[in-house]
């Protein structure tokens, strides 16, 4: 018996042991080479990197401790390590070895004389090449490199070429470098591939515009994973939890990714990030096997006399098992499946287009979204007793009243133009009378059930809408309101925790314009509003004369919390906040503009904030900011006996000059233009808007932007309008080109004439680098009312006015944990 057949005999006796508690400690050294081949599975061997950072070698089957792959792994690591494996699809069994021929060949063996190494070409002098692992993850055997043959991860410091990498269940592909792919379908891309991806969590592309991490630029591991579900993820191991927080990932919304949900079942959103679940479409049930996530079955079969029902918001994405056809209008859409004896159901655009999609034989990959303009139509048996549960698009009544009145020919040789002008004028007034009859009769009715809906709870309220909560259920939630935790212009706040253990923040409104339907439809609207930096709602209460809102709870408070400094009181125990760094305060910045350019332009209500401060910036566990307040405006009780002045909304400060001029009255989007630009000039120098910086001019006509741009554009001293905390971390090569973009966008915000700001769909872009930002105009402190002479007012000393008048909302804040103000 040979040396090593000996020794791997001793290795399997030690491991079937009833005696050995715990597996031997590997051994592992530096290089592999022809004078230690064969190396086998049971030999218990490691390959190290230098820095000790990575481990090579033969890992198990976490379900089969017989079968093995080798595997490149981060060695300090003990959950989810693995980053790139030569066999995944082929486990090895215990005979397989890793060989260096004679003619130095570097071979895998499965056991039967099968190469299963990346390459079967892989050669070199046997005598002088060794097997190494590099200090970055490399596996290296002559010209031969793993970086070359990746499996579903990059690491940083390795170069893309194109390159594509699978995820571990073979579904999902990043293809090119450029596209994630279900099977041939493309659910993701981008026109501009990645290059190479960095230490700092940095992937450069070709257009220059990088991606950062939300954790850009901290010492950590990383890696970059097409994960299992299909999403594209930067992964940040956190050593203090320690686990790998996802950092950037392509997709937000799952549900957009192919094959979420299996067949004839629709994908809709948790509730919660990162979290999905699958619904059967009406006239399916859930296979038995799995749940709707791995299918639905057809509950009866369709006859000679189907129908359809109707999903709103709702589409199917079936690739090759689709026809589009371009149709005059629903009903040829509809007649077209009905002649097609495969189709099982067929979406349409009510965007204008008029695009019809026929679903062919299948049901795939359903997506509900509310910023859809688009319904299905699934094709179920007339006797199906199911009904859609997706309602909630509004469509046109057209109604018809044909009248049929037949008049005798007139008799021959006599003038009959008075009768003819009586008889016209009677079919009318006959016409007049009918519909006038018809549209009371339809009024009654109309009046009837808008009556029976408010009484039941429901009216605006669609399927999928808010939960309405009792008064009674809150009032347990919050242990009776005894927890206030924020008080502002449009109410008190109140921590409560839900019976499902969801922890809350139930917002009890005051001065409330509108009835019960007024209130519920404009609920109903703020909670279709889902986007990663909007504060989630979800729920209300409108009972005893009460209105109030159910939030999800933000733990870390408000962004000025963070950015303006006040000493704690005497007897307070909560400790310092910690500092934001610029990495931290860019990200931000640039989730608040995302979330305002959604108010603004992607939403199916047009929305105005119309009060953008750091109070109404919440900022959770990993520092996302949630945009809070949002849609609200609409249920503020006007006071009528005030003075227009007054009637303005918003806090000193954040207000655009347009609003506190005399006789100015409209609204815009640039309102909350200006707003967001004050606040980001705030983030980036840690001060209030209306504190001086030392500045020699009166503080009644300082103005803090005009103060910034002398600062930053004429003497050329950014340094001396940075948050003066974290002024010493400021390194001009690293952070200038982000503070820079920030304080030119901010500017541009703060522009007096409106026309001048840019909208925010535009400030998104010019904040993340992929528009040119040219040098702004100087703000001025001075403006004119429009249509009047006279003397120019300082907007500090308008500011100064309108502070005095409350439905501007002054917090009085209860807690130091949350503000709603």
């Amino acid at each position: 018996m040979s040396l090593a057949v000996a020794l791997s005999a001793i290795f399997l006796l030690f491991f079937t042991s009833p005696a050995a508690a715990q597996p031997p400690k590997p051994r592992n050294f530096s290089a592999f080479s022809i004078s230690q081949s064969p190396w086998r599975p049971t030999q218990n061997l490691i390959l190290l990197s230098p820095n000790s950072l990575f481990a090579a070698g033969f890992r198990p089957l976490p379900n089969d401790s017989n079968l093995f792959v080798f595997s490149v792994w981060y060695f300090n690591i003990s959950t989810h390590n693995i980053v790139w494996s030569a066999n995944r699809p082929s486990p090895l069994n215990r005979s397989a070895a890793l060989i260096i021929t004679a003619t130095g060949h570097l071979l895998l063996d499965n056991g039967s004389g099968r190469n299963l190494w990346p390459s079967n070409s892989v050669s070199a002098n046997p005598n002088s090449t060794q097997l190494i692992l590099r200090n970055d993850g490399d596996l290296i055997y002559g010209t031969w490199e793993s970086f070359q043959f990746p499996t579903n991860t990059i690491l940083p410091n390795q170069t893309f070429n194109g390159t594509t990498i699978v995820s571990n269940n073979g579904k999902y592909s990043f293809a090119n470098s450029a596209n994630l792919t279900f099977g041939t379908e493309r659910y993701w891309w981008t026109d501009n591939p990645f290059k190479n991806f960095e230490n700092t969590g940095q992937i450069n592309r070709d257009n220059q515009n990088a991606i950062y991490p939300s954790d850009f630029n901290s010492t950590r591991l990383r890696k970059l994973v097409v994960d299992d579900d299909g999403n594209l993820k930067i992964f940040s191991f956190n050593p203090n939890s320690p686990r790998w927080d996802v950092v950037w990932q392509a997709h937000v919304e799952l549900c957009h990714i192919l094959d979420t949900c299996g067949p004839n079942s629709v994908c809709m959103s948790g509730g919660s990030y990162n979290s999905t679940y699958c619904v059967c479409a009406p006239g399916f049930s859930p296979d038995p096997r799995g749940g709707a996530r791995q299918g639905c079955r057809r509950k009866l079969n369709i006859s000679n006399k189907p129908k359809f029902l109707q999903l709103d918001f709702v589409n199917f994405r079936g690739g090759v098992k689709q026809i589009s056809l371009q149709t005059p209008n629903i009903s040829v859409c509809q007649a077209d499946c009905l002649k097609n004896s495969s189709c099982v159901g067929y979406t349409f655009s009510f965007d204008g287009s008029a695009q019809c999609v026929l679903q062919l034989d299948i049901l795939l990959n359903g997506l509900w979204s509310p910023g859809m303009k688009i319904a299905a139509f699934v094709k179920v048996d007339n006797s199906e007793t199911d009904r859609s549960n997706f309602t909630g698009m509004m469509y046109k009544l057209q109604t018809t009243c044909p009248v049929h009145i037949s008049l005798r020919p007139p008799p021959e040789n006599k003038d009959n133009t008075t009768r003819n002008i009586l008889i016209i004028v009677t079919i009318f007034i006959a016409e007049l009378i009918s519909g006038a009859v018809f549209f009371c009769a339809f009024l009654k009715r109309f009046i009837k059930y808008r009556d029976m809906a408010r009484t039941l709870g429901l009216e605006s309220l669609p399927a999928g809408g808010p939960k309405r909560f009792s008064y009674e259920e809150l009032k347990i939630a919050t242990n009776d309101f005894s927890h206030c935790v924020g008080t502002g212009g449009f109410g008190k706040v109140f921590k409560g925790e839900l019976p499902d253990k969801r922890v809350v923040a139930v917002k009890c409104l005051k001065n409330v314009s509108g009835g019960d339907g007024d209130f519920w439809a404009e609920v109903t609207i703020i909670a279709r509003m889902h986007h990663l930096n909007l504060l989630r709602l979800w729920g209300f209460c409108a009972a005893k004369g009460q209105r109030m809102l159910v939030y999800e709870y933000i733990p870390n408070g408000s962004l000025d919390k963070f950015l303006f400094v006040k000493p704690p009181p005497s007897d307070s125990t909560d400790g310092e906040n910690p500092l934001l760094d610029w990495g931290i305060r860019y990200r931000i910045a640039i989730g608040v503009a995302r979330a305002i350019a959604y108010l603004h332009e992607e939403c199916l209500e047009w929305v105005l904030h119309r009060d953008i401060k750091p109070e109404n910036i919440l900022l959770d566990n990993d520092f996302c900011p949630k945009l809070s307040d949002f849609g609200l405006s609409k249920l503020k009780k006007n006071d009528e006996t005030a003075v227009s002045m007054s009637r303005i909304r918003g806090t000193p400060g954040y207000v655009a000059p347009e609003l506190v001029k005399l006789g100015s009255n409209s609204i815009t989007t640039k309102a909350d233009v200006y707003s967001f630009g004050m606040v980001l000039l705030e983030i980036i120098s840690g001060t209030r808007n209306f504190d001086t910086k030392g500045s020699m001019v009166e503080s009644a006509f300082w103005y803090f932007p005009s103060w910034a741009f002398e600062k930053a554009f004429v003497e050329e001293k950014i340094e001396e309008i940075l948050d003066r905390r974290i002024r010493n971390q400021y390194d001009r090569g690293a952070h200038f080109a982000i503070v820079n973009r920030m304080l030119q966008t901010a500017i541009w915000c703060l522009q007096n004439e409106p026309e001048k700001r840019p909208a925010m769909g535009k400030v998104v872009k010019m904040l993340e680098g992929k528009l040119e930002i040219p040098l702004p105009e100087k703000p001025s402190i001075y403006f004119l009312s429009e249509g009047q002479e006279g003397p120019k007012l300082p907007i500090a000393l308008v500011d100064s006015i309108d502070s005095m008048d409350s439905d501007f909302g002054r917090a009085e804040h209860c807690s130091t944990r949350q503000s709603f103000g």
